[in-house]
């Protein structure tokens, strides 16, 4: 992974074909620290989901999809985008970025 990854101030995992956790970056390893942070490196994410959200992962590595929700947690907003890898053309896993937004974001309409 690209080192400007690491210092990305949203979270970004990465996933395999098969589900497994091969890539966190620092923001990602420091968000799931209550659930093992870097140990969660070589697991399973469908494993750290609980329904609904597990069938529409099994479904995304299935079938690759793009999918993009916003979700609040204590008050704190955030926008989630998973969409599929691909190298060489070949799907290879997916990849989760997410991060907080503003309270008050703006919105521009560009025609």
């Amino acid at each position: 992974m690209n080192i400007w990854s690491e210092e990305f101030e949203g979270a970004i995992t990465i996933c395999d074909r098969d589900g497994i956790i091969t890539y966190m970056n620092d923001a990602s390893k420091r968000g799931f620290m209550k659930y093992g942070g870097a140990d969660l490196m070589g697991t399973n994410l469908l494993d750290c989901h609980p329904e609904p959200s597990r069938s529409k992962l099994v479904e995304m590595l299935k079938t690759p999809s793009t999918n993009t929700y916003t979700s609040e947690k204590a008050g704190m907003k955030k926008i989630i985008h998973q969409s599929p890898l691909y190298e060489n053309g070949n799907f290879s896993g997916m990849i989760e970025m997410s991060f907080e937004l503003p309270s008050s974001l703006p919105h521009f309409i560009r025609d």
